[in-house]
């Protein structure tokens, strides 16, 4: 199995006896774009400067690219690019003036950066503002900017710190396809920190949920709804009529089914740990009733989320 290429192992950062960060282990695979997911003040951002070198941790170990950021954060440095979610360029430069700048700290001759600058401000559809000072520049054509100005060293990571904040839904939309095609297409891995969502949804391989400081799971969304959604995996929605107790009470004992719920004279909720649908089917027709619609219902990230919250962080949620 290949070593991951980003490994923290019960890392620790604590300000005045509060961890801000609370032993958290987690393996970043190479080629996937995971996200990290949680609410503004979970240790998003504090974890990201622990990879990058840019603080130490209190405790645990940090491996980026096999290197300890903390011993040799330069090398780090050198393979990962980094989008904070605040970027910032010299506005009274041009955008290809900015990236042929990041080219030459990289110690790229001024033909090889100029060639790789041209390339990048295509695929992140800036050509036609290449020769634009920068102030000139809305959000989203900063954070574009920003995406080539951190490829222009060809990391082998990129992470990116709520880039979307501030920019607008068409926007956001272009910059999420814009990662997935570099992902796909160069096989970069990516970590995405994010308090949105439905952002993290639409482009991320795995999701880690952060909160104070802690890895509450982490997973596909299949995954994640085995993990925070112990008990009632999947809710059955059926229409029936007519709906008696003795139907309640057979649906109720079929294996799995861990509660009917009611919602009107002709809905019913059936909450199981397995998609049962084909034996409530079944069961409701035998009874004699009609059966006008039956769907299983998908569980989304947000409710994940949202659910876990209402739960408390504890783990099983009802």
């Amino acid at each position: 199995m290949a070593e991951p290429i980003i490994k923290l192992e019960s890392i620790t950062k604590t300000y005045d006896d509060q961890y801000a960060v609370d032993h958290l282990s987690l393996s970043i695979n190479k080629g996937e774009i995971f996200g990290l997911l949680g609410p503004n003040g979970a240790g998003k951002t504090t974890t990201i400067l622990m990879m990058l070198g840019l603080t130490e941790p209190t405790s645990g170990e940090v491996r980026v690219c096999g290197i300890d950021p903390s011993r040799y954060p330069i090398e780090v440095k050198k393979r990962v690019g980094y989008l904070p979610d605040n970027v910032g360029f010299y506005s009274h430069m041009t955008g290809m003036e900015n990236l042929l700048y990041t080219g030459a700290l990289n110690g790229l001759s001024r033909e090889e950066a100029k060639k790789r600058a041209e390339k990048l401000l295509e695929v992140v559809k800036l050509t036609e503002a290449a020769h634009k000072k920068t102030g000139k520049y809305s959000r989203g054509m900063r954070q574009r900017l920003g995406l080539a100005d951190v490829l222009m060293k060809k990391p082998e990571v990129i992470i990116l710190d709520e880039p979307t904040l501030g920019i607008d839904p068409e926007g956001v939309r272009d910059f999420l396809q814009l990662i997935r095609d570099l992902n796909e297409q160069e096989k970069i891995t990516v970590l995405l920190s994010s308090h949105h969502l439905h952002q993290v949804q639409q482009i991320c391989d795995r999701v880690g949920i952060f909160v104070k400081g802690k890895l509450l799971a982490i997973g596909g969304l299949e995954d994640l709804v085995k993990q925070l959604f112990l008990r009632d995996t999947f809710v059955i929605y059926a229409e029936v009529s007519p709906v008696t107790d003795q139907l309640l009470d057979e649906l109720g004992k079929i294996p799995n089914v861990n509660k009917v719920e009611r919602r009107d004279e002709t809905s019913l909720d059936i909450y199981a740990q397995a998609d049962v649908s084909s034996i409530i089917s079944k069961k409701i027709i035998e009874s004699g009733a009609s059966l006008y619609q039956i769907s299983k219902k998908d569980f989304g990230l947000d409710e994940i989320y949202h659910r876990y919250f209402e739960g408390g962080g504890s783990g099983e949620l009802d």
